[in-house]
């Protein structure tokens, strides 16, 4: 090997990668084992609900690990090296929220063990090695498609005509009157093709889970209205952030329409989830997703929502996804005094990671609750979770509630203030004014319209080789 610039042929590269990430792939089996003998060392309730959490990501990170191996391998799956950077993300992401689910109840010191064998090393490095790969050629190429042509008019036509696998009603006219016994259901299908499951009006006091491998499941409800999914799990309850989540959506494919998501516990309970979304290539259309801390968990992979109604009060919409919101309405309501709001709080640890929050074409509002009272607390667009935290707010109405700072630190400290990226572009509204916005290394206001491209539907989630088999209305660039 030549040194200097020429030290791989590119075909040497790829197989580097590949033991790379097949070296990780050994190393995050071991992690998995460690993880199931831990279990018995777990003392009280709080111990147990962050292992749980734990055991489940990373089985999770074992698949996406499996799932990049093979596409990059076998080259079958037509995976493009955009699809191994989003599953590499999310396989690292996995791990991160293992470990947070220990610190939400104070225990983290007994995580340790766990995580401590230098796998989020191994899956850091092979996100830096795949990253050649990517910024050698456009980012965008085909994906494999969840839904075929004829499933196309779905999301267009009326919730009368689609002819649904399975209805769920609450009064019994339908094939069961729980969500979760339909999902269930949907789970034992020898096919994983689209599968559409009509939830009748009604309120369902249920957390709903959508497991790995129930791929391509579709909830239309009769209107977010009509249609709610309701529970009020928290960190106060005894639930870690991850868990508390009223509906949590792992496998790839997922469609919701026209459905409200909501967690009730109330503000003076702490996180507590409406909606935790793991799912690649999934979207949620017309759903109103309610709550008050961490009311949208978009935890890992491509998501894409759009014409939904979001509420919150604390890191609204948090979590390690590309996630594009489009055409969107996000409310903050009244905190507990003391508190003020966030309207995100981005989760990339990872300078390799190919994700971001970006609000586009949407509004930022104060919700009823807090319009008479707004000037008593402070809102603000964003907060760095995680060091690379990268937020961006595209072409937005931004109303008065939003303080004229705009971005605010992560309680008292500079953390991230040089390694994040916080975007503003072309907003309006009388909370848009970037004149006394921070002054922090990562923040951008961006006037290049090639820059906040970057951050569209196309480039950040590669919405245009999907999106368009879902029939979801959708704006590809600015």
């Amino acid at each position: 090997m030549r040194h200097g610039s020429h030290r791989f042929a590119p075909k040497h590269l790829t197989e580097f990668r590949n033991m790379m990430i097949r070296v990780a792939l050994d190393r995050a089996v071991m992690a998995g084992k460690n993880v199931m003998e831990f279990g018995q060392s777990c003392k009280n309730g709080h111990q147990k609900a962050a292992w749980r959490d734990c055991l489940k990501l990373f089985d999770n990170t074992i698949l996406q690990l499996n799932l990049t191996l093979q596409g990059l391998e076998t080259r079958k799956l037509s995976c493009s090296d955009f699809d191994a950077q989003t599953w590499l993300s999310t396989a690292l992401t996995n791990i991160q929220t293992c470990e947070e689910g220990f610190m939400d109840f104070n225990v983290s010191d007994f995580s340790t063990p766990i995580t401590s064998n230098n796998i989020t090393q191994l899956i850091s490095n092979s996100l830096a090695v795949n990253g050649v790969f990517l910024h050698k050629k456009n980012i965008t190429q085909v994906f494999p498609g969840w839904l075929s042509r004829h499933e196309r008019q779905l999301l267009e036509s009326s919730t009368t005509k689609i002819k649904a696998h399975l209805v769920v009603a609450k009064d019994g006219s339908g094939n069961f009157r729980t969500v979760q016994a339909a999902l269930d259901a949907a789970a034992k299908r020898k096919r994983m093709t689209r599968f559409i499951i009509y939830v009748k009006r009604g309120i369902y006091k249920e957390n709903i889970e959508v497991v790995n491998t129930n791929s391509n499941i579709m909830l239309i409800g009769d209107g977010m209205k009509r249609t709610i999914i309701t529970s009020n799990r928290s960190v106060k309850s005894g639930y870690t952030t991850y868990s508390s989540a009223t509906a949590g959506i792992d496998a790839p494919g997922f469609i919701a329409r026209d459905i409200t998501f909501s967690n009730t516990a109330g503000p003076a309970k702490g996180q507590a989830v409406a909606v935790r979304s793991a799912s690649d290539l999934s979207v949620f259309y017309h759903c109103a997703i309610q709550g008050f801390q961490d009311t949208l968990m978009v935890h890992s992979q491509r998501q894409f929502y759009r014409e939904c109604y979001i509420y919150g009060t604390i890191d609204i919409i948090f979590g390690n996804a590309a996630a594009v919101l489009q055409n969107c309405s996000i409310f903050a309501r009244r905190p507990i005094k003391g508190q003020a709001n966030m309207i995100t709080a981005q989760g990339r640890g990872d300078p390799y990671q190919n994700t971001g929050i970006a609000i586009h074409n949407s509004r930022i509002l104060a919700a009823n609750d807090l319009k008479p009272v707004v000037r008593a607390f402070k809102t603000y667009l964003g907060r760095p979770w995680q060091k690379y935290s990268r937020t961006v707010v595209l072409q937005t109405y931004i109303d008065g509630l939003v303080s004229p700072a705009g971005w605010s630190k992560w309680g008292d400290s500079n953390f991230a203030l040089d390694t994040l990226y916080y975007g503003e572009y072309k907003n309006y509204g009388p909370g848009s004014s970037t004149r006394w916005r921070v002054k922090w290394p990562g923040f951008h206001v961006i006037t290049s319209p090639n820059v906040a491209s970057r951050f569209t539907v196309d480039s950040l989630i590669a919405g245009r080789s999907w999106l368009p088999r879902t029939g979801v209305p959708f704006v590809a660039g600015l």
